[in-house]
């Protein structure tokens, strides 16, 4: 392909004239920076498992690691630009010994240049039609592929980018238009002129949102990428949190926090209500609805603060507040009107974080599946409801159902809290260790459940996928270990064995602001067989083809994880309680072997391997056309995994019936998982290995 140097270089020019009116000064604290640097490094070389060698290869590292970090996409940096950084490339180390910034400064002005110059040029791209005619190609592999080799280059790749985002909303439009054709024989089809037009401008659209997004980024959020290009070399799973960044993770893993109860995002200038959670404050005075826009926030009788413009986290800070206050806002509503309304803040709960229960009936049986999204905990709270007493209540229902079996739902549960996963696991066998915890001196910890009671003694199935990890794996390997339940899922979980603990920063060095927090491994844990769950996760007893079977996806897929190793057993004793354990895994391989709908799910996941392997998109029309139908016609044999329904019927519980009466939103949310549950196969064969199992009339225990 030959480049239009006319169109190119006149593009170059305006880049250069309007970065001359716009660039901004960025304020920070250089004072913060240093003590941040200092404290990483200090928390980092001495307290983690695996201590790093900072050192030039350390370096390297950390130099693409940042540059990664600020383009991802490859369309800000030139190969010029890297050269021109590289001076730093083995300096790094000891800048970072001495808390110095020069590096981090450099990089950053360079991006902040680069950004600045392409609100210069974006626009007068997407001002011309492209021509759908070229035969030229672009390539989606960020990860390998080369940073644009100069100025020119840099443009030609922003062509690229542009015209293929354009023609993605072009294609969706022109199918759009022949549908409304077949329905219609009497429609005026829209011209391809009109509809390029349209494309162009949606995409500059989105490329504005995204500026408005990046402005909306302060010093805070560009030193983390900096901090965690440093941190994750150490593990993937060390990083740093932001003060807001740790706020988030407080809530994730308390499942609640305290304010009006609806979640918002940014909208070009404005905070707009994406969502009102279920029993929340805003939910229950029903005057805030989605789709709202708030234009500006008063605390109580104070005046209030014009938020327009703000970024999006500061408004929440200013929206959010203790149980008890009042907050008005200035709303600009759907239809246009002005309107404020004032809402008294309260304990939002977010109901999706929490373990739920349902039953089915099948072969004439009653079962139970208890579904737990994470093991969640609030550190600051110790008496509010986490993963441990949630699941004992629910298990305790289950119980009074008289169900006969139990499915424990954890696929895509990352973990969470170790206690809570220690405490669940408890529930299911006499006292005796769950898990073993090795620092990186000392020997290993084994930390046991204590009570000798067994809340359920009957059939346990615990249902995991790729995504099933710490937390999760700890609790699935016990119950594995013991015989406890049968393990049935993806042939392993994700493979993390390593335990993180989060410092806050200024517990150790007094400052004057927030500082945040490190998430740190300090330690391994292992199974009570000595296995370690790192890398190798959980191996299912019944292994389920899924849609992931051969992407990379786990922790050996992850940069700088670490090693897997063994130690000694500790002492346990298996559940001796089934008839016929060995038995109902083998009948259920034998049921998967001739399953059709398995089969195909295992077809679609080579497929779909197959399709995340090719990176070249042809930016020609007709053949970006050929290769979605091509894609769509083959995508037509995986039909029926879509169809599939294993006609079952699932309720909830009778506790939670009077709930469902009352509370609309919390009514839905069961529907559409219940809806969900009866198209799912894995859930299908959990309930026939939970209908296989057989306990004895009177359980013993074997000495392992």
């Amino acid at each position: 392909m030959k480049t239009n140097y006319k169109i190119i270089l006149p593009i170059i020019l305006l880049a250069g004239v309007l970065l001359s009116f716009n660039i901004k000064q960025r304020s920070n604290d250089p004072e913060k920076d240093k003590v941040l640097l200092g404290l990483i490094r200090y928390a980092l070389t001495q307290g983690h498992y695996q201590p790093h060698q900072i050192d030039d290869e350390f370096s390297e590292s950390v130099f693409t690691k940042f540059i990664n970090g600020l383009d991802p996409t490859k369309r800000f940096f030139t190969q010029e630009d890297l050269a021109e950084l590289s001076v730093y490339k083995n300096l790094i180390d000891d800048q970072i010994k001495k808390e110095d910034l020069t590096f981090y400064k450099a990089v950053l002005a360079k991006y902040h240049q680069r950004v600045q110059e392409s609100k210069g040029f974006y626009k007068e791209i997407l001002k011309h039609p492209f021509d759908y005619t070229q035969d030229e190609t672009y390539n989606i592999d960020y990860e390998n592929k080369e940073a644009p080799v100069d100025d020119v280059d840099l443009i030609v790749n922003w062509k690229k980018q542009l015209k293929l985002a354009a023609m993605s909303r072009l294609y969706d439009k022109i199918e759009a238009e022949k549908y409304k054709k077949e329905q219609d024989d009497s429609y005026v089809m829209t011209s391809f002129e009109e509809l390029e037009r349209q494309a162009r401008e949606e995409t500059e659209k989105n490329m504005e949102d995204f500026y408005i997004a990046e402005a909306d980024l302060n010093d805070e959020d560009w030193f983390s990428v900096y901090i965690n290009s440093i941190s994750e070399e150490f593990d993937p799973h060390t990083s740093y949190f932001s003060p807001n960044d740790k706020k988030k993770f407080d809530i994730d893993m308390a499942g609640k926090l305290e304010g009006i109860g609806a979640k918002l995002q940014k909208k070009g200038n404005y905070t707009r209500v994406a969502e009102l959670i279920s029993g929340g404050p805003a939910w229950k005075a029903g005057e805030l609805e989605v789709g709202d826009l708030i234009l500006k926030v008063a605390q109580g009788d104070e005046e209030p603060t014009d938020i327009v413009g703000m970024r999006l986290d500061d408004a929440i800070e200013y929206i959010k507040g203790e149980k008890g206050t009042r907050v008005n806002l200035t709303l600009k509503k759907l239809d246009g009107t002005i309107k404020t309304i004032s809402i008294v803040r309260d304990v939002v709960e977010i109901e999706e974080t929490f373990a739920k229960s349902s039953i089915v009936e099948k072969f004439n049986r009653k079962f139970g599946v208890i579904d737990l999204p994470r093991f969640y905990i609030n550190f600051n709270e110790r008496n509010f409801r986490n993963s441990a007493t949630d699941m004992a209540k629910e298990v305790e229902r289950m119980n009074k159902e008289n169900v006969e079996g139990l499915i424990i739902d954890l696929r895509n549960n990352g973990g969470g809290s170790l206690d809570t996963a220690i405490d669940i696991a408890g529930l299911f066998i006499e006292e005796g260790p769950i898990v073993q915890v090795k620092y990186k001196d000392g020997d290993p910890k084994i930390k046991s459940d204590r009570d000798p009671k067994i809340h359920w003694d009957k059939p346990l199935v615990i249902l995991v996928n790729e995504m099933s990890a710490s937390a999760s794996e700890i609790f699935a390997a016990a119950m594995q270990d013991y015989k406890r339940a049968v393990i049935i899922g993806s042939k392993q979980t994700f493979g993390k064995g390593t335990v993180q603990s989060v410092l806050n920063l200024n517990d150790y060095y007094k400052y004057k602001s927030d500082l945040g927090a490190l998430k740190m491994t300090i330690q391994k844990f292992y199974r009570v067989n000595g296995g370690s769950t790192q890398l190798q996760g959980v191996l299912s007893d019944v292994a389920l083809p899924t849609r992931y079977t051969y992407m990379d996806i786990g922790e050996r897929d992850e940069l700088n994880p670490l090693n897997w190793d063994k130690i000694p057993s500790a002492p346990y004793k298996k559940w001796d309680g089934y008839e016929n354990f060995e038995e109902a895994i083998n009948n259920s391989k034998k049921r998967i072997a001739q399953n059709e709908q398995f089969l195909l799910i295992d077809k679609n996941a080579k497929w779909l391997k197959e399709g995340q392997e090719d990176n070249l998109v042809s930016l020609n029309l007709k053949e970006f056309e050929s290769e979605i139908d091509k894609r769509e016609r083959e995508n037509k044999q995986f039909q029926s995994l879509y169809d599939y329904s294993n006609k079952l019927t699932f309720t909830s519980p009778s506790y939670e019936l009077p709930l469902l009466a009352k509370d609309s939103v919390l009514a839905k949310s069961r529907e559409i998982w219940h809806k969900n549950l009866s198209k799912d196969v894995y859930v299908d064969e959990a309930l026939n290995v939970l209908a296989d199992l057989k306990i004895k009339k009177k359980t013993r225990v074997v000495t392992h």
